[in-house]
């Protein structure tokens, strides 16, 4: 759509101060001739544009004049507010941030934006601990992700031992305080774990990024591996129904519900990457729940509670 088009153009020449026809037709993918057309239209509309001819010409606002169109609907901007709003409480930056983002927002907007902005507060220490910060290298990964430069890493692969890698660092995730970096490698994408590296040194050699590569994608790939690797072993196990949303908030995704059985109980599918782990994971039920199949969690069940019956028989 061209209005679209024009508020694309505006922000364009906002960010950069001046462009020419054919800068912007090719970062809005338009002929050259479109482009000076949305120009000349913006020109008689009234907006502060005008046409510098000569070897350092192109098209500017008038006297560095800036506009708050900034494209976002009031939903989305108390949307953006409610995501940023909390970090401000522990980012000095993110409030800094928030302020400028404030006298940006067109003047409708700017009062439920600040409101978002105050609703939640995020407190990420648990109850009788001190808040965790971020480890050192992560900000220091950070930084590489974002200037876009390679890091060269000592990271321990614990089996596989210390190694030297030079890697373009191209996200970071923070999973349940346990940092990783994803990362390109020259033997493609691999996930490192934060904790694991030892020493990172950025370098000044720019970092090579797919142009498709989106972050979020990316680690849910990592996420579905993952737990395809912890879901080796399947076993079938009947457990009250009154008992059934308490397996499942332990087990989570490796907890899936079958169906209801004759007698009441539902059966359902747990999943572990081996028979130990699933026993272990069950023998706190007791006589709770009933294992039908595999014969090798059955066998493991019975061992671990052949052992409690030895140490606390007396």
């Amino acid at each position: 759509m061209r209005a679209d088009r024009l508020v694309a153009t505006l922000l364009l020449m906002q960010a950069r101060g001046r462009v020419t026809a054919a800068e912007l037709a090719g970062e809005l993918e338009i002929s050259i001739a479109t482009a000076r057309r949305d120009l000349e239209a913006l020109s008689t509309a009234g907006i502060p544009v005008y046409s510098q001819s000569g070897r350092n010409g192109g098209w500017s606002l008038l006297g560095g004049a800036r506009t708050d169109l900034s494209g976002l609907t009031a939903p989305e901007a108390q949307a953006l507010f409610l995501l940023v709003g909390p970090a401000a409480a522990i980012a000095p930056d993110a409030k800094a941030a928030l302020r400028k983002l404030v006298r940006a927002l067109p003047d409708t907007f700017r009062a439920e934006a600040e409101a978002a902005a105050e609703a939640v507060v995020i407190d990420p220490a648990r109850w009788g601990e001190h808040e965790k910060e971020r480890p050192p290298l992560v900000r220091e990964l950070q930084s590489a992700v974002v200037r876009r430069l390679k890091v060269r890493i000592s990271y321990d692969g614990r089996r596989r031992g210390e190694s030297e890698r030079l890697v373009d660092p191209l996200g970071l995730i923070d999973k349940d305080d346990i940092w990783y970096l994803i990362a390109g490698t020259e033997k493609g994408q691999r996930t490192f774990r934060v904790d694991r590296i030892t020493e990172a040194t950025m370098t000044d050699i720019p970092a090579e990024r797919p142009d498709d590569f989106d972050l979020s994608e990316a680690w849910a790939h990592v996420v579905d591996e993952m737990e395809q690797q912890r879901s080796l072993l399947a076993a079938t196990v009947l457990i009250g129904e009154r008992y059934l949303w308490v397996l499942q908030d332990r087990m989570g995704r490796h907890c899936e519900v079958i169906g209801p059985v004759e007698d009441g109980r539902i059966m359902v599918r747990v999943t572990a990457p081996t028979p130990l782990m699933i026993a272990q994971q069950l023998a706190g039920w007791g006589g709770s729940i009933e294992v039908l199949d595999p014969p090798s969690v059955q066998s493991e069940l019975a061992r671990l509670g052949q052992e409690l019956t030895t140490r606390y028989a007396t």
